[in-house]
């Protein structure tokens, strides 16, 4: 398994986008979310997307440098088209916009449709708390990745549709960042390149038997990821449900519906900004904050047990993999370097 700096790898990635005829500026923002995912142990959502991006700007799935076209805007909301561009791209711009709208006026809101897969939520709330900005964001599959079965079902209704929250303190940010299915289809997916069983709790087959093959989601007849809490989780499913009707009605792109062919892969976009000086006031909102996490930090603990935050797991890991460098399963590699032979260009040294 190659071992590679974070700076080389992005740098890496970053030449592989220019390769296929994005922009020099938004191949960089891109290569560096995904490496940043990479660090923050994440990588379903790092450089494993790489060849996966590149294959749908080569099909034209995904366009190399769409306008970002607002559709509808209000004093504390904006609507916006991302032309199927690059995720990380079309949402920072739609970010941007947002943070001056809520500074202004306490709140704003703003959605994407047709845009592509934006990567981890957890960056965006992370530049939003730098703000001193609470967050909230959703997304969908844009009515494609219909992965996730309801309880009691044998076939996959609708996508992964993670949401997350964020919350400044006067340190590090409580950032919550969560599918609502049992996981993300893109750490499935890395079982899938590395060959190896997926942990029992996560797929059902297409018969809506437990299983542990993550090839039943990608061969027909095609098994399903089960929501977050179990096969019967109603819950889960149906916090993935509403999110799954709010970006895909909000945004004015796709919900999971049969009735709509399926579209290009990516999200369909929600985000929401808070800003506490309009509210109880942003020292208020900060004291409170860093109170209560470190209340909780406090809780005596059963033996052998750690009291863990929302994004202490990614700080931990940033900081190991800063150090040691970045793991890339052999699967993950191959990929790469096939597409770094088709366009020409040269791998990194691992």
């Amino acid at each position: 398994m190659p071992t590679l700096p974070p700076a080389p790898l992005a740098d890496f990635a970053r030449a592989l986008f220019v390769a296929a005829g994005v922009p020099e500026s938004s191949a960089r923002i891109v290569a560096n979310s995904l490496v940043d995912s990479n660090l923050c142990g994440h990588d379903s959502h790092g450089v494993m997307r790489v060849p996966q991006y590149i294959g749908f700007l080569k099909s034209g799935q995904f366009q190399a440098d769409p306008p970002f076209t607002i559709l509808n805007e209000k004093p504390a909301a904006v609507a916006a088209d991302g032309g199927w561009g690059l995720g990380q791209v079309q949402a920072h711009r739609l970010l941007e916009l947002l943070i001056p709208k809520a500074t202004t006026l306490g709140v704003a809101t703003g959605t994407l449709r047709n845009c592509g897969h934006i990567g981890r939520l957890g960056e965006y709330a992370e530049v939003a708390a730098a703000r001193n900005l609470a967050f909230f964001a959703a997304v969908n599959s844009h009515g494609a990745g219909r992965r996730v079965s309801p309880p009691g079902g044998t076939e996959g209704r609708i996508s992964t549709n993670p949401i997350c929250l964020g919350v400044p303190t006067d340190s590090e940010p409580v950032v919550l960042d969560f599918g609502t299915s049992a996981v993300a289809e893109g750490k499935v997916r890395v079982h899938h390149q590395k060959g190896e069983p997926t942990p029992d709790g996560w797929l059902i087959d297409h018969t809506g038997q437990p299983t542990t093959n993550p090839a039943v989601l990608y061969a027909d007849p095609r098994g399903s990821i089960v929501p977050f809490g179990g096969p019967q989780a109603y819950k889960g499913f149906g916090l993935g449900l509403l999110l799954d009707l709010l970006c895909g009605g909000l945004s004015g792109g796709r919900c999971s519906n049969p009735n709509d062919p399926m579209a290009g892969v990516g999200n369909a976009v929600v985000f929401t900004l808070f800003d506490p000086a309009a509210f109880g006031g942003v020292d208020h909102f900060i004291t409170q904050a860093t109170g209560l996490t470190q209340f909780v930090r406090g809780c005596p603990t059963c033996p052998g047990g750690t009291i863990t935050l929302p994004g202490d797991p990614e700080r931990r890991c940033k900081a190991e993999r800063l150090k040691s460098g970045i793991p890339i399963p052999d699967g993950t590699w191959k990929l790469l370097a096939d597409t770094a032979a088709q366009l020409g260009v040269p791998l990194p040294i691992a």
